[in-house]
C-alpha cells in the first residue's frame, strides 16, 4: 500500500477533537489516552496532544490526538491545527444548550480550514449527568443526520462509548485513506475492520492553562465530548 516512513510507520492520522470550552474535550482526551478522569480539569490554552499505535490490516498506523482550546479568543491560534486532520470529534455537552447551538459554526470552521475529505463523528457528551440534560439523543441524532455525520453520546467520567468513538473514527478514516487501494490491495471497504492496539503513547502541549469551570460537576475519583 503506502511506504512507510522512517520511523516504520505505514500510515499516520491526525484526529482533532474540537468544541466550545468546558464541553469536556480534554477528559475524552484523559480517558482514551490514559484511563484518566480529572474532575478539576484546567481549560486547554493552546493544543495539547498525544499518541497511540494501532495495527489494521497489516499496516502499522500512528494517530495523533490533538486537544484544541475552546474559547473564543483561541480560535485563531488553534485554526493551524486543522491542516492535516484526518478525523474530528466535534464535541458538545448534553447539558449546554448553548454548546449544542454553537456546533453549526464549528461544523463551518472545519470545512473552511480542514481538509475535503476529514472523517467526523458528533459526540454529545456527559451522558452520566442525565437529569440535568438539556439537549435529547433525537436532537443529536438529528443534526448528524443532517450534516452526514457520525454520532454518539458519551461519558467521560465513566468512559461510555469513549474508546468506541475513537475507533469507529478510525475505521472510517481508514476506509477514506484506502478508497483509492482498494483494488489494489484487496481491501473490502464495508467490512469490519481490525483495530489492534501498539504499545507505545507521546504526550505533551503547547501552550499554557488556566483555571475555569469544571467541566464535570459530580465529585468522584479519577478512573479514565
Amino acid at each position: 500500500m503506502s511506504s512507510k516512513d522512517e520511523n516504520g510507520y505505514d500510515i499516520i492520522f491526525k484526529i482533532v477533537l474540537i468544541g466550545d470550552s468546558s464541553v469536556g474535550k480534554t477528559n475524552i482526551f484523559s480517558k482514551y489516552l490514559n484511563d484518566e478522569f480529572d474532575p478539576d480539569s484546567k481549560a486547554t490554552v493552546g493544543v495539547e496532544f498525544g499518541t497511540k499505535n494501532f495495527k489494521i490490516e497489516n499496516n502499522l498506523v500512528k494517530v495523533q490526538i490533538w486537544d484544541t482550546a475552546g474559547q473564543e479568543r483561541y480560535r485563531s491560534v488553534t485554526n493551524a491545527y486543522y491542516k492535516g486532520a484526518k478525523g474530528c470529534l466535534l464535541v458538545y455537552d448534553i447539558t449546554n444548550k448553548s454548546s449544542f447551538e454553537n456546533l453549526d459554526k464549528w461544523i463551518s470552521e472545519l470545512k473552511t480550514n480542514g481538509d475535503d475529505n476529514v472523517s467526523i463523528m458528533l459526540i454529545g457528551n456527559k451522558i452520566d449527568l442525565v437529569s440535568d440534560r438539556a439537549i435529547s439523543l433525537e436532537e443529536g441524532k438529528k443534526l448528524a443526520e443532517f450534516h452526514k455525520l457520525a454520532f454518539l453520546e458519551t461519558s467521560a467520567l465513566n468512559g461510555d462509548n469513549i474508546e468506541k468513538a475513537f475507533n469507529e473514527l478510525i475505521s472510517d478514516m481508514f476506509r477514506n485513506h484506502n478508497s483509492s487501494f482498494d483494488k489494489k490491495d484487496n481491501i473490502k471497504l464495508n467490512k469490519a475492520i481490525k483495530i489492534e492496539n501498539v504499545e507505545e503513547k507521546e504526550e505533551g502541549k503547547e501552550g499554557k492553562e488556566e483555571k475555569e469551570e469544571k467541566e464535570e460537576p459530580i465529585p468522584k475519583k479519577r478512573c479514565c465530548n
